[in-house]
């Protein structure tokens, strides 16, 4: 397999890792990119655009990243706090009044961002046009009734954090979507290749975005027997079906309209260099300019605030604010990492304590949820460079 792209000295472990991932691991077409101290040591590619197709991935080629995309809308909410236009511990119902129904009323900001809502699935799923209409999202997600009390347990949510996040950033800034804050005030100003709500003419001029695999039931997460999971997603009745299945039939991701639609949750389009980049960003200038966060919404976001039994992936998961943190369920690059995962593959986090922001995306989706082998044999790659003599 020929791979393409640059590494700094160093880090030449990652190109073999990334290399293996296509010979021993069968991956079809991916990228991989990190950024150290706010600047770029690997860029690399390799295989296909499309998941079964010949033509080549080329650095600039993009893919849909799944739940990936809940870290980079999770910014969003995050930086509207930064601004102090967003209270993280009001009452939703303070900026959403027809969130406080059916006993929600109590419900925090920073609750729906820890996946402490009660809300992860709904008892009427939508179609993928509805789940498309932001406003029918938010009715759903605000008639709908907690299947726990809010903020007394967490568990995922998988499809419902698009409404729920979407509808509270439409209500605090005066109808702006997370897909426009995304391109105006985080993608913009780092010039990096991330969207949500893909224009036309961003993906003719990316290349760029080619066919994925159709979704799958998620696999086993790493602390649990694949049994587990299977089974619980099995049972039309069980949370973890229900909540991956809020959308129902499933999207078709390859769908020029889903693609176009924005879901804070789950359809994010990037490349691994812009959600490197975007990651870079949150703990440190990039390339000696741009820093989203300050260190003080940096640790807001990295704090624990959900840990422990998961309702919904049934497995012990942690949560900062809309960022997955380093467990044995999500393993990340120390236990000072915060990001996300995307259900099939993609992975994208920042590492303050050693100025580390990774991203790797691929086509060729997986039956996992988090752990994916690809993205941890190059996660293993960049911790062997950064212990090596």
């Amino acid at each position: 397999m020929d791979v393409n792209g640059v590494v700094a000295g160093g880090f030449e472990p990652v190109r073999d890792a990334f290399a293996r991932n296509f010979t021993a691991l069968g991956d079809r077409g991916a990228a991989v990119a990190v950024y150290r101290d706010g600047h770029r040591v690997v860029d690399l590619w390799a295989g296909t655009k499309d998941v079964d197709g010949a033509e080549p991935w080329e650095r600039g080629t993009a893919q849909i990243v799944r739940s990936a995309t809940k870290g980079v809308a999770a910014a969003v909410l995050l930086l509207l706090h930064q601004r102090g236009e967003l209270d993280l511990d009001a009452p939703v119902g303070a900026y959403w009044p027809e969130f406080k129904a059916a006993g929600k009323e109590r419900t925090r900001v920073w609750q729906l961002l820890a996946h402490r809502a009660g809300v992860p699935a709904l008892d009427t799923p939508l179609t993928p046009a509805q789940a498309a209409d932001p406003a029918l999202g938010a009715e759903a997600v605000a008639a709908q009734s907690p299947a726990w009390e809010p903020g007394t347990a967490h568990g995922y949510h998988a499809q419902t954090y698009s409404w729920l996040t979407g509808e509270l950033v439409r209500r605090v800034t005066g109808g702006r979507t997370v897909g426009e804050l995304i391109a105006t005030d985080i993608a913009g100003p780092l010039a990096a290749d991330v969207w949500l709500g893909l224009p036309a003419a961003a993906s003719a001029r990316a290349g760029r975005v080619g066919p994925v695999e159709p979704p799958v039931a998620p696999g086993a997460l790493k602390t649990r027997p694949k049994r587990a999971v299977a089974e619980a997603y099995a049972d039309p009745e069980s949370l973890t079906r229900r909540a991956f299945a809020a959308i129902t039939p499933a999207p078709d991701e390859n769908d020029p309209g889903y693609r176009a639609a924005a879901l804070p949750a789950s359809n994010g389009i990037a490349t691994a260099d812009g959600l490197a980049r975007f990651y870079a960003s949150l703990i440190g200038e990039v390339d000696g300019g741009t820093r989203l966060f300050t260190p003080e919404t940096m640790e807001a976001a990295r704090t624990e605030r959900s840990a422990g039994a998961d309702r919904v992936l049934i497995a012990g998961t942690r949560f900062g604010l809309g960022y997955m943190l380093h467990s044995p369920a999500s393993p990340l690059l120390t236990p000072a990492s915060f990001g996300h995962p995307g259900r099939g593959g993609t992975l994208a986090f920042a590492d303050p304590s050693t100025g580390i922001a990774f991203a790797y995306v691929t086509n060729g989706f997986r039956k996992t949820v988090t752990a994916d082998p690809r993205a941890q044999a190059l996660v293993a790659a960049v911790r062997e460079t950064l212990t090596a003599p």
